[in-house]
């Protein structure tokens, strides 16, 4: 599964996925993980399913498994994660939003 090509990149958000923490049409800045690396829960990451490798998805990561990361949008009603695809690998975390509304992520959605 091919890594970030280079240490930095930038992710446009597509779909409802991850409201309300990002939106569709944001834009986010993503730093690039090594392989294997342990990514705390909680964190929002960029992440491909091995069984959907040509996709990117930007979700959050709920705890490691065997095989990866068991990642989840924040929007409970749309189910295009590991509760669907299984176990992903991540391949950067996000660092900050930069459009349109510039700053660091808030946590976690309660519940």
């Amino acid at each position: 599964m091919a890594a970030l090509p280079s240490r930095w990149a930038m992710a446009r958000v597509s779909g409802p996925s991850m409201s309300p923490t990002v939106r569709h049409g944001d834009r986010l800045l993503v730093r690039r993980v090594r392989h294997g690396a342990g990514v705390a829960p909680g964190t929002v990451v960029l992440a491909r399913f091995p069984s959907r490798p040509e996709l990117l998805v930007v979700k959050r990561v709920r705890r490691a498994v065997p095989g990866g990361h068991w990642v989840e949008g924040d929007n409970a009603f749309v189910a295009d994660d590991s509760r669907a695809f299984g176990p992903a690998t991540v391949v950067g975390r996000v660092v900050a939003r930069m459009w349109p509304r510039p700053g660091r992520l808030p946590g976690p959605p309660p519940g």
